[in-house]
């Protein structure tokens, strides 16, 4: 009878699968051999059961766990239902979402770095024109500023349905002298178009800034003060006057780094050109 059976060995062979995963198979009740001898302990697979490894491995690939597939072997059908088909498809949606989620962060990562790498500390650079959707309000200070934006202005901007320019540039603007508490700040975040204005977000155009004093801040929000200092240091210096709102762009930050000494901002101060 034996002969047209394979020993355990034999059959990983021509499956091409190890004998460790044929035993975990075995133990979960997805795969038992036709025969096992109760002296050798020897065991002993039918032909047929490529068969039945062949089906294993396939729902395997469409996305069935081995406690899903142990199921259906007790069940006596390796044919799962359209429901469950159903549900691996709906599963499939969801990790395609995460990995698209996934994918922009680790390239708004990538890019940041870049940035970080090629950047020098002062440079002078041109802002074009724009179109901002902007909140502005009383912070308690500047940890409060994730927050804000996270849960209050962004779902505001995705309900009133606005579309951010790539790459995307948002910055802030204190409307008081520096301090470190009850900051009067402004948000702005470039968007593609004009909308109408609801009670938390306002549109409005940004003339271009033919000149720049930008400088790379490296750290927490709370060391802006610090880089501003070094900021007007270096225009005095330089022989450099204001001509406009200092913005604090925002570069890398928690949304990619959990340590904010990596934190990255660029402080832009408009300049007479």
């Amino acid at each position: 009878m034996r002969k047209n059976r394979l020993k355990i060995k034999e059959f990983s062979l021509l499956c091409q699968v190890t004998v460790k995963t044929l035993r975990h198979y075995e133990k979960l009740g997805l795969l038992r051999p036709a025969e096992v001898d109760e002296w050798t302990g020897y065991r002993y697979y039918d032909y047929s059961q490529m068969q039945t490894l062949g089906h294993i491995r396939r729902l395997k690939a469409i996305g069935f766990s081995l406690e899903e597939i142990a199921e259906l072997t007790d069940q006596d059908c390796l044919k799962p239902s359209l429901h469950k088909l159903q549900e691996k498809i709906n599963d499939c949606r969801q990790q395609l979402s995460l990995l698209e989620q996934r994918h922009e962060l680790l390239q708004r990562t990538m890019n940041s770095q870049q940035t970080l790498q090629q950047m020098e500390k002062f440079t002078i650079q041109s802002l074009p024109k724009i179109i901002v959707a902007s909140h502005r309000e009383v912070i308690s200070n500047y940890a409060a500023l994730g927050p804000l934006c996270y849960e209050k202005i962004g779902p505001e901007m995705a309900r009133l349905g606005c579309q951010c320019t790539q790459p995307g540039y948002c910055f802030t603007v204190e409307h008081n002298e520096y301090r470190p508490t009850d900051i009067d700040i402004e948000y702005c975040e470039q968007v593609e178009a004009m909308l109408p204005d609801s009670a938390i977000i306002q549109f409005k155009r940004l003339e271009a800034v033919p000149k720049a004093l930008c400088m790379k801040h490296v750290g927490p929000y709370e060391r802006f003060h610090e880089s501003f200092c070094e900021a007007f240091r270096y225009m005095e210096q330089h022989g450099l006057k204001i001509a406009g709102q200092p913005r604090t762009s925002y570069i890398d930050g928690i949304w990619n780094q959990a340590d904010p000494e990596r934190w990255v901002s660029l402080i832009q101060i408009p300049i007479e050109a």
